[in-house]
């Protein structure tokens, strides 16, 4: 696909504290490498990624019709506090959320509270698509929280959950591409078009707000 050739742009925004894995997990996921050196995000960062999305059937086969060019943009945010004003600022312009904690980390894990309290006050409507992940599923002889009690949490809020590992990339893609599917889906089956953030574009100039049409600019009713 060349600079322009997609269907929609599509901005998911990966969260959670600081050194849970969201720099790692995004590169793994754009770039299919690791760096084992530790680099902290400063404010905001993000990658880019394209694919061709198939919307699957109800038993879960693939779709016949045309696969439509999605251009992700991954945006990194910093975990720290006291980059959190800034951060919130981008949380609206976001279609779905990874929301990520660090297995090896109680805290980090208590704190996916916290940040779905953050979602539900600053994300484009009250009920946004969020994947959570338990990350560095590799390091198992680290491990503190169990998988148990981490589904127990993402079945509380309704969310899908995965355990993953942006070492070896386990379930990367497959966390990504879960929440792509509940994007794409959302959109298909809204009438009313208005929680599209600004800047979702298709190839032949149409923005969000054409695919609103005249509707009010108004929280999703999805």
């Amino acid at each position: 696909m060349s600079d322009g050739d997609y269907d929609y742009l599509i901005k998911f925004l990966a969260l959670g504290d600081s050194g849970v894995g969201k720099t790692s997990f995004l590169y793994q996921y754009t770039d299919g490498r690791f760096n084992s050196k530790f680099i902290t995000t400063v404010g905001i960062d993000f990658r880019e990624k394209r694919v061709v999305y198939t919307s699957n059937g109800v038993d879960g086969t693939a779709g016949t019709g045309r696969g439509q060019k999605i251009h992700i943009q991954l945006w990194d945010t910093a975990g720290q506090e006291r980059f959190r004003s800034l951060t919130t600022a981008f949380f609206r312009d976001a279609m779905g959320f990874l929301l990520l904690f660090d297995l090896t980390n109680e805290q980090s894990f208590l704190n996916v509270r916290n940040w779905m309290s953050q979602l539900q006050i600053h994300a484009y409507c009250e009920n946004p698509d969020i994947i959570l992940c338990g990350n560095k599923s590799d390091l198992a002889d680290q491990r503190v929280v169990s998988e148990e009690e981490a589904r127990e949490l993402a079945e509380k809020y309704g969310i899908p959950y995965f355990e993953t590992s942006a070492a070896s990339g386990q379930n990367v893609s497959r966390a990504v591409d879960v929440l792509l599917d509940l994007i794409m889906k959302r959109m298909e089956r809204c009438v009313d078009k208005s929680w599209i953030p600004e800047g979702t574009v298709r190839a032949n100039g149409a923005t969000s707000a054409d695919l609103m049409g005249d509707s009010d600019r108004s929280k999703c009713a999805c």
